[in-house]
């Protein structure tokens, strides 16, 4: 089967991509409007891009042409908060996901609560056991579907101490979550391990 791209519109390159792109981890992040309300959204384009200092990046697509809550707000503050989704918030996350009027606090309507974050504005999602603050570094807008990719530094991580372990995360007690495509999402489930080659040889030589 050969899709040229070309020949797509921008729904069914949306949804081929979505369906490529598996598993994704979700961003469930939280900012603070103008007004000081905060909003909550979940974002699956996400992922961390450098490491010194830490730097992670996430893709905002355009509502029916106009800048989403999300998006509006970091601009104005120009920090956000990515909480990461544990398998006991998903119904919660999911609720978030809502179209509703900016003037609507999402993390309250989800029945969660909102805490003062130590380095940025945005609040953090109190119930998520991980929280990175971020500082907007830069914000990109790609391709004729006008997707805001939005660049920031991570200042601080706050982690559940039950979670953390000599500079790890216990990735079994987290229970994340992670996108597939259309309404589907993933548990984590069967972990292996598997050595790099030259961490092979490495072993072998001893």
């Amino acid at each position: 089967m050969r899709i040229a791209a070309s020949s797509l519109n921008a729904e069914a390159s949306h949804q081929l991509l979505k369906n490529c792109v598996i598993p994704r981890p979700i961003a469930w992040i939280s900012t603070l409007g103008p007004d000081g309300v905060a909003n909550a959204a979940p974002y699956s384009c996400f992922t961390f891009l450098a490491t010194l200092p830490p730097i992670v990046g996430f893709s905002v697509e355009p509502r029916n042409g106009q800048k989403k809550d999300t998006l509006r707000n970091i601009e104005h503050a120009g920090d956000f908060v990515v909480n990461i989704v544990p398998e006991h918030l998903t119904k919660a996350m999911n609720s978030s996901a809502e179209d509703l009027p900016p003037e609507v606090d999402e993390i309250s309507t989800a029945g969660l609560s909102a805490c003062p974050s130590e380095k940025v504005r945005s609040p953090r999602i109190a119930e998520c056991p991980i929280n990175l603050e971020c500082k907007v570094q830069q914000i990109l807008e790609l391709g004729r579907s006008r997707h805001s990719f939005v660049i920031a530094e991570v200042l601080l991580f706050l982690v559940a101490d039950h979670l953390y372990k000599d500079g790890q995360i216990d990735t079994n007690a987290l229970c994340p979550i992670g996108r597939m495509a259309g309404n589907q999402y993933v548990r984590l489930g069967d972990v292996f391990e598997l050595n790099r080659p030259w961490l092979q040889s490495r072993a072998e030589e001893r």
